[in-house]
């Protein structure tokens, strides 16, 4: 009998982690120890699992920078001793941390994967459960002793997608999530159907694993409106100590033309605010130069965005921001794909 796959699941709160006390109705976070009652299912998972939890389990919409580097020491410390990882996180910003953690943890071979719940783990009609024990069953994926998943991912109802790639698409249904410019990685049905073209593949397979923890969030989303002013756009671009701005755009990249628009964009490029075009349309991609309304802008060495997500647009930006290697090079990194978050060319 071979050894068994070695997975910790690392909890920092949000729906999946509560139980329902059906006296009172309250929710209240799970006991570790408790988790194998409450998720019988867990003895037939030819797993060893083990669990961490934040000290102070937290709202995913409290959720900023500090927790992520809580989140990436913890698989640090354990990188090791286990085969793979199951962060269970409130899906409010689940996104916008799957994206963060594939920046943050670089030459990753083993998997990391986000998931969460829409219902408590104890209610009646869950999806905690079918999201849990998938999780972690691909997390246990091995093919000629490696992991099958390698990368980042965020498994919710029936399909695993790279985290860099997700946008949470509804507040309701089990459904919470999509990957609109990149395929599934695997699809959970009778069998677990895995997209190997898909996967995330090292160019550079020897490197050691490594943690960066420096993320700089002095960065800002501005989503253009028609009837945005003068003073609005002021306000964001002299706000002190603001290094890079997501500039969420039309369609392909499109902006308006208005000479006052146009100006104060390359001024502040001028200065040194790195300014990153983001579609604001959920699917598709910036095309700067297409249109006459993005020409001026990529003349303007305005950053290319390409089809990355708002969530990783920004999370890239502050760990660009955090990494001393990228001055004078910034637009340079954030246009080449790091993780796969974004198309090469």
């Amino acid at each position: 009998m071979g050894k068994k796959t070695n997975i910790l699941l690392i909890y920092t709160g949000g729906t999946i982690g509560m139980v329902k006390d059906f006296k009172t109705g309250a929710l209240k976070a799970f006991n570790f120890n408790e988790l194998i009652k409450n998720l019988p299912e867990l003895n037939h998972l030819d797993c060893e699992l083990k669990g961490i939890s934040f000290e102070q389990p937290i709202d995913s919409s409290n959720m900023n920078p500090k927790h992520w580097i809580t989140i990436a020491k913890i698989i640090e410390d354990h990188y090791e001793q286990f085969d793979g990882f199951v962060v269970l996180h409130g899906s409010d910003t689940m996104g916008y941390s799957a994206s963060a953690l594939s920046f943050m943890l670089e030459n990753l071979i083993k998997p990391v994967i986000f998931t969460g719940s829409q219902l408590p783990i104890g209610d009646l009609r869950t999806d905690a459960k079918e999201n849990l024990i998938t999780s972690i069953q691909i997390a246990a994926l091995c093919e000629n002793g490696k992991p099958v998943v390698q990368e980042v991912g965020l498994y919710f109802e029936y399909k695993l997608y790279r985290g860099n790639r997700t946008t949470k698409i509804n507040a309701e249904h089990f459904q919470a999530f999509a990957s609109l410019n990149y395929p599934a990685l695997v699809e959970s049905g009778v069998h677990l159907k895995v997209n190997h073209s898909g996967l995330f593949h090292h160019k550079k397979i020897d490197e050691p694993f490594k943690v960066h923890m420096n993320m700089d969030n002095n960065v800002a989303v501005l989503k253009l409106f028609p009837g945005i002013n003068s003073s609005v756009l002021d306000a964001i671009l002299n706000a002190k100590g603001l290094k890079a701005l997501i500039l969420e755009t039309y369609g392909a990249g499109n902006a308006p033309t208005d000479e006052w628009f146009l100006k104060a964009m390359e001024n502040a490029i001028a200065g040194g605010l790195h300014i990153i075009n983001v579609t604001q349309c959920s699917g598709g991609s910036v095309v700067m130069g297409q249109y006459e309304t993005s020409a001026r802008l990529r003349d303007m060495q305005m950053i290319n965005g390409k089809d990355i997500t708002t969530e990783a647009a920004i999370t890239k930006a502050m760990y660009l921001l955090g990494r001393p290697d990228t001055k004078g090079r910034f637009k340079e990194f954030f246009e080449t794909s790091l993780r796969g978050e974004m198309r090469q060319n």
